[in-house]
This record gives C-alpha cells, structure tokens and sequence, in this order.
C-alpha cells in the first residue's frame, strides 16, 4: 500500500497516511475534521552539481554525440 500525504480544510495541517487508492480521505488526527484534500506528492533530490549532466561531458545533445544529433 503507499503513502499519501493529506491535508486538512480546516486546522491546515499536513499528515501521511499508509492506505489503498480506493480508500476514501481519512479524518483529521490533529482536529478530527472530515475536510481532508490528498496532495500531489513532490520527489526532490540533493545533489552538489550545478547543471545536470546527461551520460558524459562530451557533448552532442540526447546521446553524447554518438548518433550525430549534434544539438
């Protein structure tokens, strides 16, 4: 089963919750509240790179130049 992540209308507060995709909203646990909204989760990653890099520094755009693309 995954995680959701919800929010409630009322108190604003933010919380996970380990359910199925046809379980409907759960309840508040800070209020109690029945107006929770799921959220679009955000994958976000760290890193010290400065600009991405795609397959090697030698150029060439999608394949690194191995098809002749060239952009």
């Amino acid at each position: 089963m995954p995680i959701y992540e919800f929010v409630c209308m009322t108190c604003e507060s933010h919380f996970e919750e380990l359910m199925r995709l046809d379980d409907g909203d759960p309840d508040c646990p800070d209020c109690g509240s029945g107006k929770t909204r799921r959220q679009l989760s955000v994958f976000a990653t760290h890193g010290t790179a400065e600009q991405p890099s795609f397959g090697g520094t030698s150029g060439g755009g999608c394949c690194g130049g191995s098809c002749g693309c060239g952009s």
